[in-house]
């Protein structure tokens, strides 16, 4: 149903209050350095599937302090020379699933990797991927985990999980480091935008109706959990508020569109009430690359699904597949 959020013009020109931390850049190049530095083996087994003209493997790659990381690795089975790759990332509560779930990527002839998420992975679809780090007191769910400290917070750990699967797989024989995209929808395509901003081998983003965004603002205007659960959280922590966006300005993914120079496909779904139309627009309005945008009018927060992935489809083809 149609909610309560800002309409074009005012939504084409809105601009987030996010301010960027001065020391935004350190905090997560530091980040990223400390990951690198843990130990963990890359390890990467053919998987028992009945499928025939695609190739699975089931990888395992060291993220954040060198947890192992689980993925999906899908590829034509006939191929020639070194494949483009599309990472995936996840939306919130769900997991890698089954390798069979989502073929279209390799079936266009890429490598397609869809990583799993930490700590989620039963609320829709599977996942084998455990978060081995606790929390301090927190709502159920993931968006306050450790919220009250930016080295402790849960997407410390998920979004520099995302960096390292690019590490990962970068090196691999049959894999164009000079065509690298990620994608998501939701958490997924938050995440997308953040290693977007922070990983300059990423050379095309596709995030769809991307969750992470503008914080204090979908606080304020969001229907629907996840957004809902740091409000949650600070109706009973009434004295935690500066301390909570304080950290979440490190997570929020204005801040890494601001940085973000690949070029990028976005989706917003217009009467989204997990992700409202202001946030999307509030990264892609200050999104740095070469961006557009696609408006699903009648859609909530399914946004344009297999609609999206033809757009995405034809879009990624004229960067990395034209002659």
């Amino acid at each position: 149903m149609p909610i309560a959020d800002l309409v074009h013009p005012e939504l084409g020109a809105y601009t987030s209050k996010v301010v960027m931390p001065d020391d935004f850049a350190q905090f997560w190049t530091e980040t990223i350095a400390e990951a690198r530095k843990a130990s963990g083996a890359v390890t990467i087994v053919k998987a028992a599937t009945s499928l025939k003209a695609v190739e699975t493997y089931d990888v395992t790659f060291p993220g954040f302090g060198g947890h192992p990381i689980k993925g999906w690795l899908i590829m034509p089975a006939q191929r020639e020379g070194r494949l483009p790759l599309v990472l995936q990332y996840i939306g919130y509560g769900g997991g890698r699933g089954l390798p069979h779930e989502q073929l279209h990527w390799a079936a266009s002839g890429y490598a397609y990797f869809r990583m799993d998420t930490r700590g989620q992975g039963s609320a829709w679809s599977v996942g084998d991927t455990a978060d081995p780090v606790g929390s301090t007191a927190s709502f159920p769910g993931f968006m306050t985990r450790g919220i009250l400290d930016r080295n402790d917070y849960y997407y410390r750990r998920l979004l520099t999980d995302c960096v390292r699967a690019i590490d990962a797989l970068i090196e691999l024989p049959f894999i164009d480091a000079e065509r690298i995209a990620v994608c998501g929808d939701s958490q997924g395509g938050g995440m997308s935008i953040a290693v977007a901003g922070l990983d300059p081998r990423v050379k095309a983003v596709m995030p769809d109706v991307p969750f992470l965004c503008d914080f204090p603002r979908a606080v304020q205007v969001a229907l629907r959990e996840p957004y809902t659960e740091i409000v949650q959280f600070l109706a009973q922590h009434r004295d935690k508020k500066e301390k909570v966006f304080e950290t979440l300005t490190y997570f929020d993914c204005v801040n890494f569109a601001r940085l973000s120079n690949a070029p990028a496909l976005f989706s917003v779904a217009m009467m989204d009430e997990v992700c409202p139309p202001s946030t999307v627009y509030a990264a892609f309005n200050v999104y740095g690359g070469e961006k557009r945008m696609v408006e699903y009018h009648f859609n909530n927060h399914e946004g344009g699904q297999v609609y999206q992935e033809r757009e995405q489809m034809a879009w990624l083809g004229g960067l990395f597949l034209a002659n």
